[in-house]
């Protein structure tokens, strides 16, 4: 076993430890409906990072932009479909499955990841925008029913820190890469193995609930 393989398996592990603690739940503000516009912004910020399920897989999609070369659509891409599913949201719009919907996403950007994926850029777009849906939507269960000026500031928050974290780790690949592709792939399975950690430990805590 490789070194990279063995801090990936470990990245695992630390994902999974940290995906099984009570900031697993989402939530900011204690749980509170935030009610004023910074209370808004910090929440709508600190929802993507907390969520340790949402922030991998922002990592994942800077990632991606690094690979394919387009680190402004992929982040862009993703925004607007995790607007979009909040809106669905927050109209009322059902969507089955989310969750798991979430952790398939999760598990598909790992491997896309790990695997160095090659495909048409607009391809990859739509699906990480499609992605973007679900994530959007579970966003929204936080601030759902929240007054207009706390809501739109959550918008804003959670918009403005999903792109700087991918815009973010998509530069710092391409720096990386061009200065080893050894480490840029240690780095993209470290990536990966995380998000299968957090992939795995979902579905266990989906199986088998957790007593209260």
């Amino acid at each position: 076993m490789t070194i990279t393989r063995r801090i990936a398996g470990l990245a695992a592990i630390a994902a999974s430890l940290y995906a099984s603690s009570p900031a697993f739940a989402h939530h900011m503000m204690g749980g509170k409906m935030p009610s004023t516009l910074t209370q808004g912004l910090l929440s709508g910020i600190g929802h993507p990072i907390i969520g340790v399920d949402h922030f991998l897989f922002i990592v994942g999609v800077g990632l991606l932009g690094g690979i394919l070369g387009r680190k402004l659509l992929i982040p862009l891409a993703f925004v607007f479909g995790t607007w979009l599913g909040a809106g669905l949201h927050l109209f009322s719009l059902n969507i089955a499955f989310a969750e798991v919907a979430i952790v398939a996403s999760i598990v598909l950007m790992a491997v896309a990841v790990i695997g160095h994926v090659r495909a048409p850029s607009s391809l990859m777009a739509t699906l990480v925008a499609a992605a973007g849906i679900f994530h959007g939507y579970a966003y929204a269960e936080s601030i759902f029913g929240a007054e207009p000026t706390p809501l739109y500031a959550y918008l804003a928050g959670f918009a403005i820190i999903q792109f700087l974290i991918a815009i973010t780790v998509a530069t710092l690949f391409e720096l990386v890469q061009k200065r080893s592709d050894t480490l840029a792939t240690a780095g993209m399975r470290v990536a990966g193995g995380a998000m299968a950690g957090v992939a795995m430990t979902t579905i266990s805590s989906m199986a088998l609930p957790i007593p209260g």
